[in-house]
């Protein structure tokens, strides 16, 4: 890309997708990255254990404790909270470096998460996924086959509470289909590519040639 096509590129849209555990939004935000181009995740740190599968850099930035308190101290985070005992941050420099990009950033946290980036970053955009009923959300915790009865048990609770803080978002989708929850995403984001101010950027030297 040269300088020019750079200085005309527009910044990207920053979204945040939250969820109760179960409800299907790490599968969604996945084929939405296969199927929508220039747009990708910024992998979050945290101090939870890898699990079978994944990958470090990957899945998440894995560091102990004490490298993840260091990194909190030092500013480095947009936001940082500690869900089931385990802590989470999202890296500023690489949600900013994305962005100045041009491509679209989407970060996968909880609620609490999604209202500390809000509050920094407000034109940052907000989706909420909801769960067809809670019935299916324990399905699909089981069906993980990843926790005992205890932790599911601790986990519905806590799904409850997050589904309560619905309304602070700007978009709310309910994964029933996930064929239709997926083209709903898109929508979503295709949407925001079209907004003027955008647009604007991006097609400056046309509209300047239109324009004369």
């Amino acid at each position: 890309m040269n300088s020019t096509e750079q200085q005309n590129k527009a910044s990207g849209q920053l979204f945040t997708v939250s969820a109760p555990s179960g409800a299907g939004k790490t599968s969604l935000v996945q084929a939405l990255i296969g199927a929508v181009p220039n747009i990708g995740v910024s992998v979050s740190h945290t101090t939870r254990a890898r699990r079978a599968g994944e990958h470090d850099g990957v899945n998440y930035h894995f560091v102990d404790a004490q490298r993840f308190e260091a990194m909190r101290k030092a500013g480095d985070f947009l936001e940082h909270a500690t869900v089931f005992s385990n802590r989470y941050g999202t890296s500023k420099a690489e949600v900013e470096a994305k962005l100045a990009s041009g491509d679209d950033v989407i970060l996968e946290i909880d609620w609490q998460g999604a209202a500390q980036i809000k509050q920094q970053l407000p034109a940052t955009l907000s989706i909420f996924i909801l769960p067809p009923s809670l019935q299916a959300l324990q399905e699909r915790l089981t069906g993980r086959g990843q926790d005992d009865e205890a932790v599911i048990a601790g986990r519905m609770q806590a799904a409850v509470d997050e589904i309560s803080h619905y309304g602070s978002a700007d978009y709310l989708v309910v994964n029933e289909v996930f064929e239709t929850a997926l083209a709903e995403l898109e929508h979503i984001v295709r949407s925001q590519r079209l907004r003027l101010a955008r647009q604007q950027k991006q097609h400056a030297g046309l509209l300047s040639e239109l324009l004369g």
